[in-house]
């Protein structure tokens, strides 16, 4: 690692350290969290957000799909779709300026790509979605439940919802499900809670009662400057019905 990642590294850390203001409206919150690391997001980032390649080639949008990220923070998330990203129609949605200027620079030069600064409780799309992705996002929604229906909404029928994110799980989970001993639990949900990400077992369930579910993994990931640590987070597909 170079002496110059290390000193970008340093200055996320820092943010981290400090957390999330407590003042101010949601986007007011993200923008002083996110402004001051936002050009060293990706970098830092590529090593803590685990399963996103893998959730991109499960999903696998078709040729002429519509796809539409919500807290699609800079954009990176595109980079995984690899050639496939030409032959869609994208929407990345933000709440965030800082990180939706990245994510613009971002896509600058391709026409098949539009990103929206808004709220993903409210923004809807102008033509329905074939995909609609939440990567690393759902966690630090507040009215999750709101983002969920929202999205449902702006999906096809038989159009794919797509989440990977952090969790815990619940202390008595349904059978099939790994269950967190409760130091893990209480954990990771202090550590991310101070930076404003919301750990709840209840989001795979709201998610598995919206859609039928196509695809489920748990799984575990490193951590940057945390030796012999593994956050827990999932992967889920799940497939909006005709009568939703």
């Amino acid at each position: 690692m170079s002496t110059q990642q290390l000193r970008d590294d340093a200055k996320v850390l820092w943010q981290l350290a400090r957390g999330q203001a407590v003042g101010g409206d949601h986007a007011e919150r993200l923008q002083a969290f996110y402004a001051p690391q936002a050009a060293r997001y990706d970098a830092f980032r590529e090593r803590l957000l685990h399963g996103r390649r893998e959730l991109m080639a499960e999903l696998a949008p078709a040729r002429g799909a519509h796809l539409v990220e919500l807290g699609a923070g800079t954009g990176r998330n595109l980079g995984f779709l690899g050639d496939r990203l030409f032959d869609l129609s994208v929407s990345l949605v933000d709440l965030c300026p800082a990180l939706v200027a990245v994510a613009r620079e971002r896509v600058a030069g391709l026409p098949n790509v539009r990103v929206f600064e808004a709220d993903a409780v409210r923004w809807q799309p102008a033509q329905r979605a074939d995909h609609v992705l939440l990567s690393y996002a759902l966690t630090m929604m507040p009215d999750w439940e709101g983002v969920i229906d929202n999205a449902c909404r702006m999906l096809r029928p038989g159009g794919t919802l797509a989440v990977v994110d952090f969790y815990v799980s619940a202390a008595q989970p349904v059978d099939g499900r790994v269950r967190h001993g409760w130091l893990m639990r209480q954990g990771w949900s202090r550590w991310f809670g101070h930076d404003g990400v919301r750990l709840n077992p209840a989001h795979i369930d709201a998610l598995a009662a919206r859609t039928t579910r196509r695809y489920f993994s748990e799984r575990r990931g490193p951590v940057p400057y945390l030796p012999g640590l593994r956050a827990p987070y999932y992967l889920f597909i799940g497939q909006r019905g005709r009568s939703h």
